[in-house]
């Protein structure tokens, strides 16, 4: 039974979905601290052929869990909406994209961060037929004080027959993988390289690390199931 775990992210990149895909269960790591500067509120889209920063506006106060941040502004759907429409209308799977992304921002939970990352990470999930059972940390009841490595070992003891905890590469410099081991728990890493696609003419050379709307409306809903179930390099 392998069980993922990381922050809600907005709109985030192929990867996460890879590392969705890639669990049995995948745990929302809500009740941490907001991070400044992550891409827990932002994420980059290609604007004009340029990497430019899609941003939901949140300034919570130094050490807010993320589930509690409320944004600044509860019109930032139909922004980032005009954002992306304006970006990649000439997209070859606008068309087919677009409506559902559109139904899908017009009913979003926009005043809390969490809770829109979330509506949105799970739309897709269902969208890319991935079938992975989803879980907030913040209904766990695992204390927040514990030290890194023991309080995801405790969540994933949360899950009945959890024994391998895919971690994202960045884990491998700070984490304790024999503190995982003494705990009876397997460290695998999701290392992710995507297949590259077309992004647009102009574009010197593939861009990874974009929002996941980049692939949709260049390959498509079918094409980025492909991409995110079977194309790409994993590590071990």
């Amino acid at each position: 039974m392998i069980v993922g775990i990381h922050q809600p992210n907005y709109f985030p990149w192929l990867g996460y979905f890879r590392k969705i895909a890639r669990s049995d269960h995948f745990v929302f790591l809500d009740d941490t601290a907001f991070s400044k500067g992550s891409v827990t509120n932002r994420v980059k889209i290609l604007d004009g052929g340029k990497e430019s920063w899609l941003t939901v506006p949140a300034k919570p106060s130094l050490g807010t869990a993320i589930c509690d941040v409320t944004t600044g502004d509860e019109d930032w759907p139909v922004k980032h909406l005009s954002r992306l429409r304006n970006a990649y209308r000439k997209r070859p799977f606008f068309k087919s994209v677009w409506p559902e992304l559109e139904v899908l921002f017009s009913t979003l939970p926009s005043a809390n961060l969490s809770a829109a990352n979330r509506a949105i990470i799970e739309f897709l999930c269902r969208r890319l037929e991935l079938n992975t059972v989803l879980h907030s940390s913040a209904s766990m009841g695992v204390s927040t004080d514990l030290p890194a490595d023991d309080r995801l070992i405790a969540i994933i003891r949360e899950i009945p027959g959890g024994e391998v905890y895919l971690s994202g590469r960045g884990g491998k410099k700070y984490q304790d993988e024999g503190k995982f081991a003494s705990a009876g728990i397997h460290l695998q890493y999701n290392d992710y390289q995507p297949q590259p696609y077309d992004q647009g003419a102009g574009i010197d050379g593939f861009i990874p690390g974009l929002s996941v709307a980049d692939a949709l409306f260049n390959v498509g809903w079918q094409g980025t199931a492909t991409l995110v179930r079977e194309h790409g390099v994993d590590g071990a």
